[in-house]
């Protein structure tokens, strides 16, 4: 099985407006930049489906916080930080520190 790869965006782009473009197949595609037909198709979705964001006014909107998610958060971070505590402290007669 390969490894998985990660794209970076410049290069989904660029990909997705060549196909976009139609001057090539997919199939095409999919050979010449090493990639998976669906793969292409996805990004080139993605573009479609995102495009017209980029005119919108005030693009950069903040996204919404969840004030419950941030809460719900807050006290895993606050469990784990002492379950870490209490480790590191049973862990020192191991170590030798």
């Amino acid at each position: 099985m390969g490894k998985r790869r990660n794209h970076d965006a410049g290069f989904k782009a660029c990909v997705a407006l060549e196909a976009l473009k139609g001057e090539r197949t997919v199939p095409e595609l999919a050979a010449e930049y090493g990639v998976h037909p669906t793969m292409i198709h996805q990004w080139k979705k993605a573009l479609l489906e995102g495009a017209a964001d980029i005119f919108e006014r005030g693009s950069r909107k903040p996204a919404a916080v969840d004030e419950e998610t941030v809460r719900s958060l807050h006290a895993k971070i606050g469990e784990l930080a002492v379950a870490n505590d209490f480790l590191s402290r049973k862990l020192k007669p191991w170590t030798g520190k």
